[in-house]
């Protein structure tokens, strides 16, 4: 399963990309709004992005609208450290789920398998 992995927080996403490839996932980290949409637009396919809401420029649920038009199956969770009562709200609205951090990586595999419908060696 690849995962496109998007937080301005550096050591949290390394450290989230290594968990989830020691689990059998191919990882994607990038810092920046910005960064994911180059990806992308470079051609890469995800089966989801894992999105930070807060980040400096581009948040996350904007990314996830813009990324939605480049890649209309790709699809998203939003996590966040300090989310508010209106992020979690539309986090809930318009991603698969909306995880705090720190959050515990088995959930996150589990939902990434579950709204994916893929486990993380790429089988169904």
């Amino acid at each position: 399963m690849k995962i496109l992995l998007v937080d301005d927080e550096r050591k949290f996403v390394t450290m989230l990309a290594r968990r989830l490839e020691l689990r059998g996932f191919a990882v994607t980290c990038v810092y920046t709004g910005a960064e994911a949409l180059k990806v992308v637009q470079d051609g890469a396919k995800f089966d989801a992005a894992v999105l930070d809401v807060k980040m400096p420029g581009i948040g996350g649920i904007e990314l996830r609208r813009e990324l939605q038009q480049l890649d209309g199956g790709m699809k998203f969770v939003f996590l966040t450290g300090h989310g508010s009562d209106s992020d979690y709200s539309v986090g809930a609205r318009e991603a698969a789920l909306y995880l705090p951090k720190p959050l515990k990586i088995d959930d996150l595999v589990d939902i990434l398998s579950r709204v994916t419908g893929k486990n993380p060696e790429g089988g169904h």
